[in-house]
């Protein structure tokens, strides 16, 4: 695992996830996680936030008691400002919005539940389209969205995109089962197509706005160049 430091100083510490690593330990067998080799890169580390294993871009930690406490409670209270990139199947909306509230189901999995359901949690995400495509080789139509959620529930956006019927171009738990494959039928990617590109918050020490960006990685940047030269790509 090879981690690119976005920003560093004495109270916080953001690098960019890769796809395919865990935070923390899970409970499959041993493996390397983000903040270990965060941590020898940069020394002890406290967790602020987390992103599931597919999911690339910003993660950010703490490297003080302090400062882990004063993020905390911004993420507590739902200030930061986070903004996703997704791959997703289907022709959404130019711009929509979910609200659905979400509550555990079977296997770790979440669900959408009516308003006022006492299992849900109020949840809300808005989308903006980017892109659109239309893959030659009969998979679909897709789209490059934008999302930014409003609150901070476990897998919120994967949830919310499938409620929306959008969801993810690759997910087995919330969609696509299959992985996304080019005209030739090679696998273009392999994982869920989700990117944390940015996180705006306050700085602990300073109190000053601080905002945060990941690039793209490389697997979810091959993707999108295959699609855009496989067929005609339309604006948002």
């Amino acid at each position: 695992m090879t981690l690119a430091v976005l920003h560093a100083d004495a109270h916080l510490a953001a690098v960019a996830k890769p796809p395919g690593s865990i935070v923390v330990p899970g409970r499959g067998a041993p493996e390397r996680t983000v903040r270990e080799e965060a941590e020898a890169l940069l020394g002890p580390l406290w967790v602020v936030h987390r992103l599931d294993r597919g999911t690339s871009g910003v993660l950010l930690f703490a490297r003080s008691a302090a400062a882990h406490r004063d993020l905390n409670m911004q993420f507590e209270r739902g200030e930061p400002r986070k903004t996703y990139l997704a791959l997703v199947a289907g022709r959404p909306a130019d711009q929509f919005e979910c609200d659905a509230a979400i509550a555990p189901a079977r296997k770790g999995r979440m669900k959408p539940v009516p308003a006022g359901d006492p299992r849900g949690k109020p949840a809300r995400t808005a989308f903006r389209v980017l892109e659109r495509f239309e893959p030659a080789g009969g998979r679909g139509p897709l789209a490059l969205v934008e999302a930014r959620p409003e609150t901070g529930r476990t897998h919120q956006l994967r949830v919310h995109l499938l409620a929306s019927g959008c969801p993810l171009a690759f997910d087995p738990d919330y969609g696509e089962a299959e992985p996304l494959r080019g005209a030739d039928g090679a696998v273009l990617l392999a994982r869920t197509p989700l990117h944390a590109a940015s996180l705006e918050f306050l700085h602990p020490a300073s109190g000053r706005p601080l905002r945060v960006e990941a690039p793209l990685p490389a697997d979810m940047e091959g993707a999108l160049a295959a699609l855009r030269a496989g067929q005609e790509s339309k604006s948002g």
